[in-house]
């Protein structure tokens, strides 16, 4: 089924109609309810866990920006992302060759798997000799480097709730972009005895392209849990250390657990802070916009129509 409008495939589902645009892969979400942010059925009766929010209709990229998205837009614009700038950037210990692990003497207090790489950054994403793939999310992106590509687009970032409102796929309180059921393959964590050991039953032990699995939510959106962390425009909070803003992660990443024995729990509440020059292999984006008079009133006709 295809709209009559620039709104090329259409997922149709009670409560609204879901159009992804072609050729630029965003979605058009008309919310149909408040938000309640961070509510699921766990913490149903906890109302200091949650917020009820109005999200305005917008726009939002299906995936997660592609290394082949990421590369049309240094060359144009001759970007130097911020990893660039500080020549390094962490990557996970289990993707890093011997000559490259000889040669590092520091980690990070705490999570010691995360090594600071000279030359990592999202073209050599586990550093020099490595090559980054055309489909796979671009990582190693700061959320200034993000919100410079969003912008070079005619987009910005999302903000969290729009985030959160994009997972859910227009249900309410569910765990899941799905549902509230945990089910194989639907999403890139880890599976195994952290960190030493992941057993890749869900077919990759770092990063996976974009599309590697099928569609999260009726809304037609893919990784919004696991397999990368993403930038949104909403401020987390301040960091104790250095007195910046801390801006909000959300997602998860193939890191990240089921139940949140290590890591972070991955589900469509997990959210994280990192300040705006932050960057690692498992750190990437999406874009949004708002959406226009045109587009809500389009769909509305569509939706009559069906």
């Amino acid at each position: 089924m295809k709209c009559q409008l620039p709104l090329a495939i259409c997922a149709v589902v009670t409560y609204m109609v879901s159009c992804v645009s072609e050729p630029n892969g965003m979605v058009l979400i008309i919310p149909e309810h408040k938000l309640i942010l961070g509510r699921t059925k766990e913490n149903f009766n906890s109302k200091s866990d949650w917020k009820k929010l109005d999200v305005k209709p917008f726009l939002m990229s299906e995936t997660p920006i592609t290394n082949e998205q990421f590369a049309k837009f240094v060359k144009e614009h001759k970007f130097k992302t911020e990893a660039e700038v500080f020549k390094w950037s962490f990557v996970f210990e289990s993707f890093l060759t011997d000559e490259l692990l000889k040669d590092i003497k520091n980690s990070v207090q705490g999570a010691e798997w995360w090594l600071p790489v000279e030359g990592a950054y999202w073209k050599h994403p586990a550093g020099p000799g490595s090559s980054a793939k055309p489909q796979y999310p671009a990582v190693h992106i700061s959320l200034n480097d993000a919100d410079a590509y969003c912008q070079a687009q005619g987009l910005r970032l999302p903000t969290e709730p729009e985030w959160e409102y994009a997972a859910r796929g227009g249900m309410r309180d569910q765990q899941y972009p799905w549902g509230n059921q945990h089910e194989k393959n639907r999403m890139n964590i880890w599976q195994g005895k952290f960190p030493k050991k992941n057993n890749g039953k869900d077919g990759y032990i770092g990063v996976a392209p974009v599309k590697a699995f099928k569609a999260q939510n009726p809304f037609g959106m893919y990784d919004m849990v696991g397999n990368v962390w993403e930038w949104t425009s909403t401020v987390y909070g301040v960091d104790q250390q250095t007195r910046q803003p801390q801006y909000t992660l959300r997602g998860g990443s193939y890191i990240d657990s089921i139940d949140g024995k290590f890591n972070h729990k991955a589900d469509v509440t997990t959210r994280m802070g990192n300040t705006a020059d932050a960057g690692s292999d498992n750190i990437s984006f999406r874009c949004a916009r708002d959406a226009t008079k045109q587009e809500i009133d389009s769909r509305k006709v569509r939706k009559q129509e069906l």
